[in-house]
């Protein structure tokens, strides 16, 4: 029986019963035996990590079995905003024409910071780049569909429609996988590497991993249309009350808001509460230039909500398997840095998978691979930290010491120089090195001890000043201490970071 699932009405994808397709353009048909070797890595999960992955694996030859749940084109409202240094990185993949103006993508150049009635702007150092190189935002579904259709070029990529239900397992070495295809039969597909890229809401994980899965707000979305942003080409930044406001373009005639809500609820939609929440609450702390758009967006009512998650990688080592993308590592998405750590990741692997001719001694890849877990923390630490601190820092608070460090850094920012764009490269993904977020992150907080020392210090003031700093490591340790101390500050001292790939 041939089962047909189509992408985006352009291409169709054949799967079948006993006799098995090869999937790789051929039109040949194998015998079940040998349909199992034909697969190199098999791949779960087509979004962002999965869709960039397949494309880059298939590149360098491997032969890619990739299995989504949902090949019609996603709807979200995060992911939509790629740092400079995650375009730089889909250069590498080959990647940059998925995200320019066939999708009608925006380039980003910085951000513009609200704080009280007054901005400041804060511009990525792009000044040695070539013109191309900037910030990217777009809807993330045609971003997504368009990686799955490059993909999809390449002979050796196989792509199809199906839900991942387990991991074949045979003593301790994952084999493959079982799925459900579009008609609803079980399926098994075999390859050396099976890599999980299956998402925020992955249900593998926990076979390799060990999730500490945080939810500390939920982001509610809006899109405004046909309005001019105050800073354009840039994303805004509102550090509102009780917590930030985000703008930025998504195309040449929309504007995506997000307002984070702190905690797991948020009001109805159903019953209007959402509705009033942002016209009283919301509205009055949004840059006049927006506020009619915004006002018209939230009478429209297409409202819609998300958790916002946050998990520090926490590996589980096992032969014949790899975690990838939100699945495997997700910070907090104020700062957009996760579809820029994602592809970091894949231009790693790809480099360390490079040497290989042959996958199929399952416990020395393992073993090999483990470098990959701290050959990424410069990139994925820095990122990961920085998202995590911004957001405690930006967020209203009633404590007086918590209230210091916000306005702190928002003066910290708008000093310029290397106060602005020390901290913005690291945000970007440009300079992805932990000692510096560390210096900039204490830099803000002295700087607002001296700014309450001035002019004159006072008892209470230099108390103050001491619970500044309290609260400054408070928030940035217990981050710190997830992503490891060790791989984070001191990589070089870590076994796994020598590992060379196996002879054979």
């Amino acid at each position: 029986m041939i089962i047909s699932s189509t992408l985006g009405g352009k291409k169709q994808f054949k799967a079948s019963g006993v006799e098995k397709s090869n999937g790789y353009g051929n039109g040949e048909f194998l015998p079940e035996m040998e349909e199992e070797k034909s697969t190199d890595v098999v791949i779960v999960g087509a979004g962002v990590a999965g869709a960039a992955l397949a494309y880059t694996l298939a590149k360098e030859g491997r032969r890619v079995h990739v299995i989504e749940r949902d090949l019609s084109e996603p709807d979200r409202i995060v992911g939509e905003l790629l740092q400079p240094g995650g375009y730089l990185k889909l250069i590498e993949l080959g990647l940059e024409d998925c995200a320019n103006e066939s999708i009608d993508a925006q380039k980003v150049f910085g951000y513009a910071l609200y704080k009280d009635g007054k901005d400041t702007t804060l511009s990525y150092p792009l000044e040695k780049y070539s013109s191309d190189v900037a910030g990217r935002s777009f809807h993330n579904g045609r971003f997504i569909q368009r990686m799955r259709e490059k993909a999809i070029t390449l002979s050796n990529v196989k792509l199809e429609q199906g839900s991942v239900t387990t991991l074949i397992e045979e003593k301790g070495i994952v084999k493959g996988v079982i799925y459900k295809n579009k008609a609803g039969e079980e399926m098994r597909t075999y390859a050396p590497l099976t890599i999980v890229c299956d998402g925020c809401f992955s249900n593998l994980r926990k076979s390799l991993s060990a999730p500490k899965v945080e939810s500390p707000s939920c982001f509610v979305g809006l899109i405004l249309e046909n309005c001019e942003l105050p800073h354009a080409n840039h994303g805004h930044v509102i550090l509102g009350d009780p917590s930030p406001i985000l703008f930025y373009p998504i195309s040449s005639t929309e504007v995506r808001c997000l307002v984070d809500v702190p905690g797991t609820k948020v009001p109805s939609v159903a019953n209007g509460e959402m509705a009033n929440y942002l016209k009283t609450v919301v509205a009055p702390q949004v840059p006049p230039q927006l506020h009619n758009a915004f006002m018209v967006a939230v009478q429209k009512g297409n409202i819609r909500s998300m958790q916002n998650r946050s998990m520090a990688a926490n590996p589980v080592p096992t032969p014949g398997a790899l975690l990838l993308g939100d699945s495997f590592n997700m910070r907090h998405p104020l700062t957009g840095g996760g579809m820029t750590v994602a592809l970091s990741d894949i231009v790693l692997l790809r480099d360390l998978l490079r040497p290989l001719h042959d996958l199929n001694d399952a416990p020395a890849l393992c073993n090999y691979l483990e470098s990959f877990y701290t050959l990424r923390k410069p990139v994925s630490s820095t990122i990961n930290t920085l998202a995590g601190a911004l957001y405690k820092v930006f967020c209203a608070t009633p404590d007086p010491a918590r209230q210091e460090m916000r306005e702190a850094c928002f003066g910290y920012l708008s000093l310029g120089g290397i106060c602005s764009y020390g901290p913005v490269s690291l945000l970007s993904g440009l300079n992805p090195r932990p000692p510096h977020l560390f210096l900039h992150f204490f830099a803000v907080a002295i700087y607002g001890v001296g700014r309450l020392m001035f002019p004159f210090p006072s008892p209470k003031r230099i108390w103050l000043g001491a619970r500044l700093i309290l609260s400054a490591s408070g928030i940035i340790f217990p981050i710190i201490k997830g992503e490891g101390v060790r791989q984070m500050f001191f990589p070089a001292t870590v076994p796994a970071y020598y590992r060379s790939p196996p002879v054979y």
